[in-house]
């Protein structure tokens, strides 16, 4: 593991309640690397001001998916949002905690950030294994003035169910035909070529370390590992720069009033200043809950980052939630009962 997924944990060991002692934490989850820095984040803050611990196991959206399937946690949490009709099949309720965007970084020595510019294009055909050197003309063209070593590409990407591949390979089923007829848009799909690291900190620490390395991961793991992200060309046609203006702007948009079970796609969003491949991550709760208890703790936390969490998320370059979306989370809430059919939240 990087850095920055070391002191991430390190810090997460107290504000989410793991000890040597195995002393068990008050709330349970587990699911997304996205939003795991500013889940860490909030953790310690809430820990120190309420006493209440935090477990949440950063093992990526298949894997939180599945242990909410398996009830084995208080909250599943992913990126990959549910569509209404397998909510419904499994008794679940979605809601958003944040928005961020994910973001191609490379390794090429003398090359800075936001140095090197690529369009939907070359991104797509970098993936499908079509481009297999930095000097290749396509990319090139793009970057005059900008030294691309004749050094071949090492495709980076998740090995792991991964919501941040979702986001990803959704907005490249959007811009290229043929990786939505040959690979598609999912959670995990069949890579046409490269090497895969378990989540978004796997994907870091491959880049880091591998020169002539492309991956994607979530903005905050870019900023804090010092990487060298790439500039991309939205659907209007400006070669954007990833950060929290970006990534509002492509966000803004988002109609979650009319998205049935809050189920909403941000990628390859119209705007001039819009971040092309931007996304939600979302947390998953039985509305009917056996132990109401814990379920309301977890709804007191997730009120609390609403209330109190926005300028730790901006930190990082996370979108925080609208307040009007927040009261549509709220209501949303309500679904969520114990066996009685008494709302464990009010």
């Amino acid at each position: 593991m990087n850095t920055f997924g070391r002191s991430i944990l390190a810090g997460a060991t107290l504000a989410f309640g793991f000890t040597t002692a195995a002393i068990a934490a008050d709330i349970t989850g587990a699911g997304a690397t996205f939003p795991y820095p500013i889940y860490a984040k909030w953790a310690t803050a809430y820990k120190k001001e309420t006493g209440i611990g935090l477990n949440y196991q950063s093992i990526g959206s298949g894997g939180g998916i599945k242990q909410i399937y398996a009830k084995t946690v208080d909250f599943g949490a992913s990126d990959k949002p549910l569509k209404e009709e397998v909510l419904r099949k499994h008794g679940l309720l979605q809601f958003p905690t944040v928005m961020g965007g994910v973001v191609p970084v490379v390794h090429l020595k003398g090359v800075k950030p936001g140095e090197l510019k690529l369009n939907s294009t070359v991104l797509a055909d970098i993936y499908l294994g079509k481009i297999k050197k930095w000097n290749n003309a396509a990319i090139a063209k793009l970057n005059k003035g900008v030294h691309l070593p004749d050094h071949a590409i090492t495709v980076v990407h998740r090995s792991d169910g991964s919501g941040t591949t979702f986001i990803y390979t959704n907005y490249l089923s959007k811009v290229s035909p043929e990786w939505k007829t040959k690979v598609g848009n999912d959670a995990s799909v069949a890579w046409p070529t490269g090497v895969g690291g378990k989540g978004n900190e796997g994907v870091a620490s491959y880049v880091q370390r591998i020169n002539g390395s492309i991956g994607y991961v979530e903005y905050a793991y870019a900023l804090q590992n010092k990487m060298t992200y790439a500039l991309l060309k939205n659907r209007a046609g400006h070669y954007i720069k990833p950060r929290q203006k970006t990534f509002q702007a492509a966000a803004a948009g988002a109609d979650w009033a009319h998205a049935p079970g809050m189920y909403q796609i941000l990628t390859d969003e119209p705007g001039r200043y819009s971040w092309p491949i931007t996304g939600a991550t979302f947390i998953l709760m039985y509305k009917v809950q056996t132990n109401p208890a814990n379920a309301k703790h977890v709804l007191q936390f997730f009120d609390w980052a609403y209330a109190h969490g926005d300028g730790m998320a901006a930190e990082l370059d996370y979108i925080p939630m609208p307040n009007k979306v927040v009261k549509l989370i709220k209501a949303e809430w309500k679904q969520i009962k114990d066996t009685n059919g008494n709302p464990v939240y009010k």
